[in-house]
């Protein structure tokens, strides 16, 4: 269940970005959080959001003996695709240790 609604979020997600970086590109996104205390409020709630969640990933993420460096510069390049595809991706990574029997 909880990986069929981080696919239905990132489906969407991508196309509206795809779209935005198509229409706008990389700067255009960004620059008009530039424009206001409102806008950059909202940059500012982004950045404290992911700052929190690449903080969580990172410990998590070397917890289950993975590497985060990638999940942490997806994050830092392309936002919240790099908590998406770190949840999408831990999820199975869950399931397939689950599955497998440990033996002693």
């Amino acid at each position: 269940m909880q990986r069929s609604l981080l696919i239905l979020v990132l489906i969407p997600f991508s196309a509206l970005s795809a779209v935005a970086l198509w229409q706008h590109g990389y700067w255009g996104i960004l620059e008009p959080h530039f424009h206001s205390f409102g806008e950059g409020q909202v940059l500012a709630d982004l950045v404290i959001a992911l700052s929190l969640f690449m903080t969580w990933m990172w410990r998590d993420a070397k917890s289950l003996g993975r590497n985060p460096w990638g999940w942490i510069v997806l994050t830092l390049t392309c936002g919240s695709f790099g908590p998406l595809f770190y949840l999408l991706t831990r999820q199975t990574e869950q399931k397939s240790a689950e599955q497998t029997p440990i033996l002693n």
